[in-house]
């Protein structure tokens, strides 16, 4: 096997990429189909452009791509889609603000952050603030993102990973850890696709009157807030009660009587 670097730099040379890492987001597309046509992309820490020209051709002459970096972004040449770019802080509040005006009214549909931290070559300081760039993404997926969205984010593997793992599940009904083949060997570069966001209406510890109207596949009773799906031990089709919701998943959640 050769150097992949080589491999990866040569080709985007030759096929007009801005970076290598163009390609990571080709294959993440290709195994797990983040991007497709008409989509509203928005890609974080944008610079220089390699991720914008994979996502401005998937989303093609019907999408929109929205590109936020602290650095200039040169235009695209002759994209298919439509790019906006914005210099920004993606930590701060007027940033996201920004990126919601530019998206528009109708949402967006893809987040993706390949976002990393000034390396210090001291590991354990590198992942801290990987996993802290890759919560900011989070956040801002949360903020943006239509139901369905889809979300996908470079992290540094680490001691806090796992935890930000779970915190990507609990908003998405399908989420993947991987590592393309595009990264760099020596990398401990993760990639967390997560799919189909679900923006659900209610929260653990709410309290709410529900009409009961179906009967799940254990004998719950089945009410519906907003078109999402809630659980009800102990409750009958008809019957009309006052529940705490217990438990909440991107498709459906739990309550029980109070």
């Amino acid at each position: 096997m050769g150097n992949g670097k080589d491999h990866y730099y040569n080709k985007s040379k030759q096929e007009g990429y801005r970076s290598r890492a163009a390609y990571k987001l080709k294959q993440l597309d290709d195994e797990l189909g983040l991007l497709f046509g008409g989509a509203t992309v928005v890609d974080l820490g944008a610079a220089p452009g390699g991720w914008l020209q994979v996502a401005a051709e998937e989303a093609n002459e019907h999408g929109k791509v929205v590109g936020v970096d602290f650095q200039r972004i040169d235009d695209l040449e002759d994209p298919k889609a439509s790019v906006t770019t914005l210099r920004g802080d993606m930590t701060e509040a007027d940033t996201r603000e920004e990126i919601r005006e530019v998206a528009g009214p109708s949402g967006v549909d893809v987040v993706l952050s390949d976002m990393a931290p000034n390396m210090t070559g001291e590991y354990s300081t590198d992942h801290a603030r990987s996993v802290h760039l890759a919560r900011m993404a989070l956040d801002t997926a949360r903020e943006v993102l239509v139901d369905g969205g889809h979300f996908a984010v470079k992290v540094f593997d680490g001691q806090d990973f796992e935890d930000f793992l779970a915190d990507v599940e609990e908003e998405f009904a399908f989420t993947r850890v991987t590592s393309p083949d595009a990264s760099r060997d020596s990398s401990s570069e993760l990639y967390v696709v997560a799919k189909n966001f679900l923006n659900a209406p209610v929260e653990e510890g709410d309290t709410l009157a529900v009409e009961i109207v179906g009967e799940g596949d254990e004998g719950d009773g089945i009410a519906k807030v907003d078109g999402y799906t809630l659980f009800v031990a102990d409750t009958e089709e008809g019957d009309t009660v006052d529940v705490e919701v217990t438990d909440v998943k991107p498709n459906f959640g739990f309550a029980e009587q109070v």
